[in-house]
Parts: structure tokens; sequence; C-alpha cells
């Protein structure tokens, strides 16, 4: 069942491979040694992958991120929420479509739903109203050519 403890699992692995250079996160989806998949938990898991691969690209330290100018302009008790500079950099921190960062009232008037709870919503309106855009008909003649070739090869189609 995906759960908190699944999320933790694949976080802590997909950080460790990450962090030792690894460049496939390997697993979204899977609970029971991948035996079973479970949409909700690869919704789950692709956050968390998301999350992995910021963490490790690092922070990027430059004159325009640590905005020293800034902070001397607004001070130690000033307010940063109202600069231009914060505003134009703070959609550049993690973004996550399922992890809920309200406060715990306005997460409680609006149902209170847990990430699994949120992740299962979000499958169930992907698997009914995703629409991929078409390949293009050469891609599609391309594939059908590969496919076609290695079925005459293996002696699936003569």
């Amino acid at each position: 069942m995906p759960d908190a403890q699944a999320a933790h699992e694949f976080t802590l692995t997909a950080l460790l491979t990450a962090l030792a250079g690894a460049n496939l996160i390997y697993g979204a989806g899977m609970l029971e040694l991948g035996i079973t998949f479970d949409y909700a938990q690869m919704l789950m898991d692709n956050e968390m992958a998301r999350m992995v691969k910021q963490a490790v690209r690092g922070i990027r330290v430059s004159d325009e991120t640590l905005a020293v100018d800034v902070v001397k302009e607004v001070g130690t008790a000033g307010n940063f929420i109202s600069q231009d500079h914060t505003f134009t950099h703070m959609r550049t921190q993690s973004q996550s479509k399922l992890i809920d960062r309200r406060m715990r009232e306005n997460w409680l008037a609006e149902g209170g739903k847990d990430f699994t709870e949120r992740a299962y919503a979000e499958a169930i309106s992907i698997l009914e109203n995703h629409r991929p855009e078409p390949l293009p008909d050469k891609v599609v003649a391309q594939l059908r050519a590969i496919v076609e070739e290695t079925e005459v090869e293996y002696g699936i189609k003569k």
C-alpha cells in the first residue's frame, strides 16, 4: 500500500544512489520488492525523484542568488517578500503538485487529505483526463519499421 514509509524508502534509496553519481532513479511506483506497482505510489515517487534531482544539482551561488545588495538595502528586520528579487527567485524553489505546504488550519479546511490521498486523486485525474499528443506520422512509421524488422529477424512474422 502506498504510504509515507514507501515514499521514505524510495527517497532514501534514490538520494543515496544519486549522491553516489548514479544518473538513473529506479523503482518509481514499485511496492513489495517490485511485485506490485501502484499509480499513486508512482506519482509520490515522481515528486521525490524531482526533489532528489534538485538536491543533487546543488545550490547555485552567484551575486544574483546571494542578493547581497538586496540584503543590505532591506536590512535585518526588513520585508524581503515585497522585493522584486524575491518574487523573481521564489519560483526557482521546489514546486510540488502533491506535497501540501499550507498551514494546518488551511489544509484541514480544504479536507485535510494526506499525501497518499492526493496522489490517488491525481492518478485518477490523469487516467480519466490525460490525452497525449499523437506522435508525428514519420515517427509512427519509423517505429513500425523497427517492429516489423525485428519480427522478421526473429521469425515472428515472415
